[in-house]
This record gives structure tokens, C-alpha cells and sequence, in this order.
């Protein structure tokens, strides 16, 4: 695991919901740094370890896994797709952690972070269609505020992006963090960062980060064979309202109505729910990587139909 690419969260609970299938086929399907995979490879001996990821600087973390791992560059909104080429018809465990991880936040050149300047870029990897600046320098106020509120769940929205419209043009992310935090009234200030939310949303938006998990989950569930278990890491509430929707939905059974004598739907559950509720890392975890503090586990298990 290389602590200084990313730091991988709750490794233990992935390890252990994961057991039950460690002798067959699982996929990180958000490879990253390898960290949660480097924990799958040690627990798990038997297992056969497929890693995704579209940013090109990820195919150079897989290197150190020589034959263990194997490699897919994609988009895993695309992951049956990707997995079907390269041979790949049903899984026995899957592993999405979504999100930023630590590298692309340390690093300047990549624009995400609200601490370092750097380019208006934030895009996780090549196949995103546009960058932030030109949602930044480009976006009109409406558009602009639709997606900060939207994306970022933040209440002065419209605020920064009319202070945003009127700095144009903004040069790299520090400009944009101090624009930001200028619009942001003063006792709004005080807890966390001003810009947080906005970078999230901008992010978001760059790269289309909720719709790429919906379909990302559509296309595991897709693969996932009957005893088969998914787990999915997600940060923000936007993102697991998605993951807890969908699991939900695949897990229920007969839609009838409650006076309907005998069910005529036909339809049986797809999924059991693991987590009644997310899990959260622990204390320990916290204090040693605060990054994982917003961290939200949650998974499900494949059954017969």
C-alpha cells in the first residue's frame, strides 16, 4: 500500500464483508493508489484481483502488483463493458470507493484542492468532456448557481457564483478559493473552509461524478454472480442516497398492492441489504487519516432470482 499516493479507508470492513467470496474473481473497481487492493491481495491469497480506473496515473500503482493484479483503464460507470473485452462475464466481489483520493488532492497540477493554487482542471481523468475552467469562466450565473446548490448543497450558491461572474476571469484554483470565500458571509466561515462545497460541486460537475455511479452500480450489480457481495465507500450524502436508493430498490421483493390476495408482479429480490445502516470508520481511523471522517460504507449481496 503506498501511504503517500492515498491513505484507503475502512480496509478492515471491506476485508471482512469480502471474505465469504476471497477465493474468486473481485474487482476494484476505483483502483486508485491500490491501497484497498494491496489489502485484498494480502487477505485474500486465492483471489484473482481486476483494477479499474481512468486516470492514466493509476496504470503506474498496478505496476507493483506485477502478476496479481490485472489492470483495466476505463471509467467504471463502463465496468461490465470494460470487463466483458477483457474477458470477464460475472464477479464474486466488487469494491467502488468513490471519490477524490488523496493524491489528486495533494497534487497542485490536478486542481482540486481549495489550499494550493493550480489549474482549473479537476478532471479525474482524460474522458471528461470539459474541465472547471469552463464551467468557472464560462458557466452563465444560473447554470453556475444550479450546480454549486445542487452538487455542493450549498446555501449561498447563488452569492459566489455572482462574486464568481464578477471576478472573470479567474486565473487558478486560489483565485477561486478566495472568490469564494469572499461571497461567503463571515460567521459562515468559521468552521470548515469556505470553498469546500463549491470545489465538491465543480468537481462533481466536471466529471459527472452522480450519474457515473448510478450507472457504475448498474453495471456492477450487471456481473455480480448469485453470493456475490458489492461494497461501496461514498463521502457525501449525494452520494449515498444514490447507493442507498439502489440497493434498496434491488432488494425488494412483490410491489403489489397490500390487498392484492396473491401477488401478480412476479417479481423477487435481487439483492440483501449488509448494512441495516452506513458504517462509519472508527475513532482510531479518524485521528490517524481525517480525510476518512465523512466516510460511508455500505453492502449488499447478490441472491438467486
Amino acid at each position: 500500500m503506498d501511504r503517500t499516493y492515498h491513505d484507503p479507508v475502512m480496509t478492515q470492513e471491506v476485508i471482512e464483508i469480502l471474505r465469504p467470496v476471497a477465493a474468486g474473481t473481485l474487482v476494484d473497481a476505483t483502483f486508485g493508489g491500490g491501497g484497498h487492493t494491496a489489502a485484498m491481495l494480502a487477505a485474500f491469497p486465492e483471489a484473482t484481483v481486476l483494477a479499474v480506473d481512468r486516470d492514466p496515473e493509476a496504470a503506474e500503482q498496478a505496476l507493483r502488483f506485477a502478476n496479481r493484479v490485472r489492470f483495466v483503464p476505463g471509467d467504471f460507470r463502463h465496468l461490465d463493458v470494460l470487463l466483458e473485452e477483457g474477458g470477464f462475464h460475472d464477479l464474486d466481489g466488487a469494491l467502488l470507493d468513490i471519490g477524490v483520493s488523496s493524491h489528486q488532492l495533494d497534487t497542485a497540477e490536478r486542481g482540486f484542492s481549495y489550499h494550493r493554487a493550480g489549474p482549473l482542471d479537476m478532471r479525474m481523468g482524460p474522458s471528461a468532456p470539459f474541465d472547471a475552467d469552463e464551467v468557472v469562466n464560462g458557466w452563465d450565473r444560473d447554470r453556475l448557481a444550479h450546480a454549486i446548490g445542487r452538487f455542493g448543497e450549498e446555501r449561498f450558491a447563488r452569492r459566489i457564483a455572482g462574486a464568481i461572474v464578477a471576478a472573470r476571469p479567474i486565473t487558478d484554483t486560489g483565485h477561486l478559493a478566495s472568490v469564494v470565500a469572499g461571497a461567503v458571509p463571515a460567521a459562515a466561515r468559521r468552521k470548515r473552509h469556505p470553498a469546500r462545497r463549491t470545489f465538491q460541486a465543480l468537481r462533481i460537475a466536471v466529471n459527472d461524478e452522480l450519474a457515473a455511479l448510478a450507472d457504475g452500480l448498474d453495471a456492477v450489480l450487471r456481473m455480480l454472480r448469485p453470493g456475490g457481495r458489492v461494497v461501496v465507500i461514498s463521502y457525501h450524502s449525494l452520494e449515498d442516497r444514490i447507493v442507498k436508493r439502489r440497493f434498496a430498490d434491488e432488494a425488494r421483493g412483490c410491489v403489489c398492492p397490500p390487498d392484492l390476495p396473491v401477488c401478480g408482479c412476479g417479481r423477487t429480490a435481487g439483492l440483501r441489504v449488509l448494512t441495516r445502516r452506513p458504517l462509519r470508520p472508527g475513532a482510531g481511523e479518524v485521528s490517524s487519516n481525517p480525510r476518512s471522517r465523512s466516510a460511508l460504507l455500505r453492502a449488499a449481496e447478490r441472491v438467486a432470482t
